[in-house]
């Protein structure tokens, strides 16, 4: 599958008062990630908005496994998983120094008619079509 990757370094802006990275902000880290993975199917927001569909996130489910702590390097990853009637996307959390994974995520988003605020059964054909020819294009 397609799949996009980031580091980000902790800042204290984002961890809280016992110096961990706050829940919260790894929301943050997998927009980061999923922009530059929905960036690679030539398929972002803006894409989505002209093509008439809305997209948005129906499920998220985290677990966090380690802490992240500040100024700590972590390679954020995110995989798209379906996209056939859905967009599902799976997020990995890894220090970037060992590799050991320290959150694992997914996020499921659908697709809302812009012009009739109507949930679509099935991916748009604009989506199923940037996904293949992204995936032509990495093979």
């Amino acid at each position: 599958m397609i799949s996009a990757e980031c580091e980000i370094v902790a800042q204290f802006y984002d961890v809280d008062p016992m110096q961990v990275v706050w829940h919260g902000n790894y929301i943050r880290y997998f927009e980061q990630v999923r922009g530059l993975l929905l960036d690679k199917i030539d398929y972002n927001y803006p894409q989505m908005a002209a093509s008439g569909y809305l997209w948005p996130i129906v499920d998220m489910r985290v677990k966090y496994v380690r802490p992240v702590r500040y100024r700590q390097r972590v390679t954020v990853q995110a995989t798209l998983i379906e996209y056939e009637n859905r967009l599902k996307i799976d997020y990995r959390c890894r220090d970037t120094q060992t590799g050991e994974v320290l959150t694992k995520a997914h996020t499921i988003q659908v697709a809302v008619s812009s012009a009739t605020q109507e949930l679509c059964l099935e991916s748009p054909v604009i989506l199923l079509e940037n996904v293949r020819r992204a995936l032509c294009a990495e093979n």
